[in-house]
């Protein structure tokens, strides 16, 4: 089939900045050159094409918002937003990767972070040269993070850290964690570099969704840190739930990469498959799905770019991240699953991405907040009645 092909129904080309669209079109090249003829391999194996680390620190995709002075891109939200989109048109995972470097490693680092650490730590990661992952998620706490039994306890000027976290990306293969523990002072996040004594990352296998992503649990036994290692400038469940904001936000863009290729793929196959003698997209049935698709897909871009130009402004909120994850997730999802019955058989071979898209996104529908959660965060802005309990 021919090279990708982006859908654009409404032009919304137009409506993005010249900086902008060189961001997106260097990913775009970028992953069309040099991952996407490795990722079906990876995916097979269970494994992250580490080799590719390095080029992406160059790309400038770690932290590209976060100021120049640390050695990052000091891009806008909307640039981080195309990047996002990129990276999950080739997978899930390699988004996933490049996602909790940056929104849930270095984000928390900068934003709470002393200067001492973030001078230490923000130029190795966004570099390449150190990678990260966040530990919140616990094997009985995900979607009530604040129920968490990971403690923290002081022990002179130092803190012993104990607990165990799960479903962690990068986890083993990391450099540096950011983790969050229970303390008497409340909810704190501490930078925990992976070989400090106590600290151990097993890898966590037998998925069959982001196969191309290190999934990984944290075992922190008697981990003991100075109180150099804690993040000072924040206290309780704020912090970690402002790294899921940034998260959320990079998701929101990159289901609509996924839904994309998808789509694209599914659109280039009916147009060459003969089915009784003429096209696949030449039957009603073929052309209701995509113009159901290609609508979505538009609406779907139309929320990501405000939403980005909400944050560029500074008056986006967590609501507002979780319509457009919500959203864009489950309708990516929908979208993978109509695209592969497209694709008949051929929809269940690594040779197509389709498939691998729609595995991958039925994580993507459950990490950084739930549907469901999703769903009550919503209600609880439009109602002022929270409905969690």
């Amino acid at each position: 089939m021919d090279a990708f092909q982006q859908l654009d129904f409404l032009n919304l080309d137009a409506e993005f900045g010249e900086d902008e669209l060189m961001v997106r079109d260097t990913v775009r090249s970028w992953v069309g050159e040099r991952f996407m003829p490795l990722v079906m391999e990876h995916f097979e194996a269970g494994t992250f094409p580490m080799e590719l680390v390095p080029e992406l620190g160059e790309l400038g995709v770690f932290g590209p918002t976060i100021p120049e002075k640390y050695g990052c891109a000091g891009m806008n939200s909307v640039c981080y937003g195309l990047i996002c989109q990129e990276l999950e048109r080739g997978d899930s995972g390699l988004r996933s990767f490049v996602s909790v470097q940056g929104s849930l490693v270095m984000y928390p680092i900068f934003a709470y972070g002393s200067e001492e650490q973030r001078m230490e730590w923000l130029p190795q990661l966004a570099s390449g040269k150190a990678i990260g992952c966040f530990g919140l998620t616990e094997p009985d706490f995900g979607s009530n993070p604040g129920g968490m039994l990971t403690t923290a306890k002081r022990d002179g000027s130092d803190w012993i850290l104990n607990g165990r976290k799960m479903w962690i990306t990068n986890g083993t293969i990391s450099d540096v964690a950011i983790v969050w523990a229970r303390a008497e002072e409340g909810i704190l996040g501490f930078v925990v570099p992976t070989n400090t004594a106590g600290f151990t990352a097993p890898e966590q296998k037998h998925k069959y969704s982001l196969c191309a992503s290190v999934t990984s649990e944290l075992v922190l036994d008697d981990v003991r840190l100075p109180d150099s290692a804690r993040l000072p400038n924040i206290r309780g469940l704020k912090g970690p739930l402002g790294c899921l904001t940034q998260a959320r936000y990079g998701i929101s863009w990159g289901a609509n990469g996924a839904a994309l290729a998808c789509f694209d793929e599914a659109l280039q196959y009916s147009k060459e498959r003969i089915v009784f003698d003429k096209p696949l997209a030449g039957f009603q049935l073929a052309q209701k799905k995509l113009a159901d698709m290609g609508t979505e897909i538009t609406l779907a871009q139309l929320a990501a770019l405000r939403l980005g130009r909400l944050k560029d402004e500074g008056t986006m909120t967590p609501s507002q991240v979780s319509m457009c994850k919500r959203n864009n997730v489950h309708k990516a999802l929908e979208i993978s699953r109509v695209c592969r019955d497209m694709l008949g058989a051929n929809g269940i071979s690594l040779e197509y991405q389709t498939g691998r898209h729609m595995v991958n996104l039925e994580s993507v529908y459950t990490y950084e907040g739930t549907h469901d959660i999703h769903t009550l965060a919503i209600g609880h802005e439009l109602t002022g009645m929270p409905a969690y309990r």
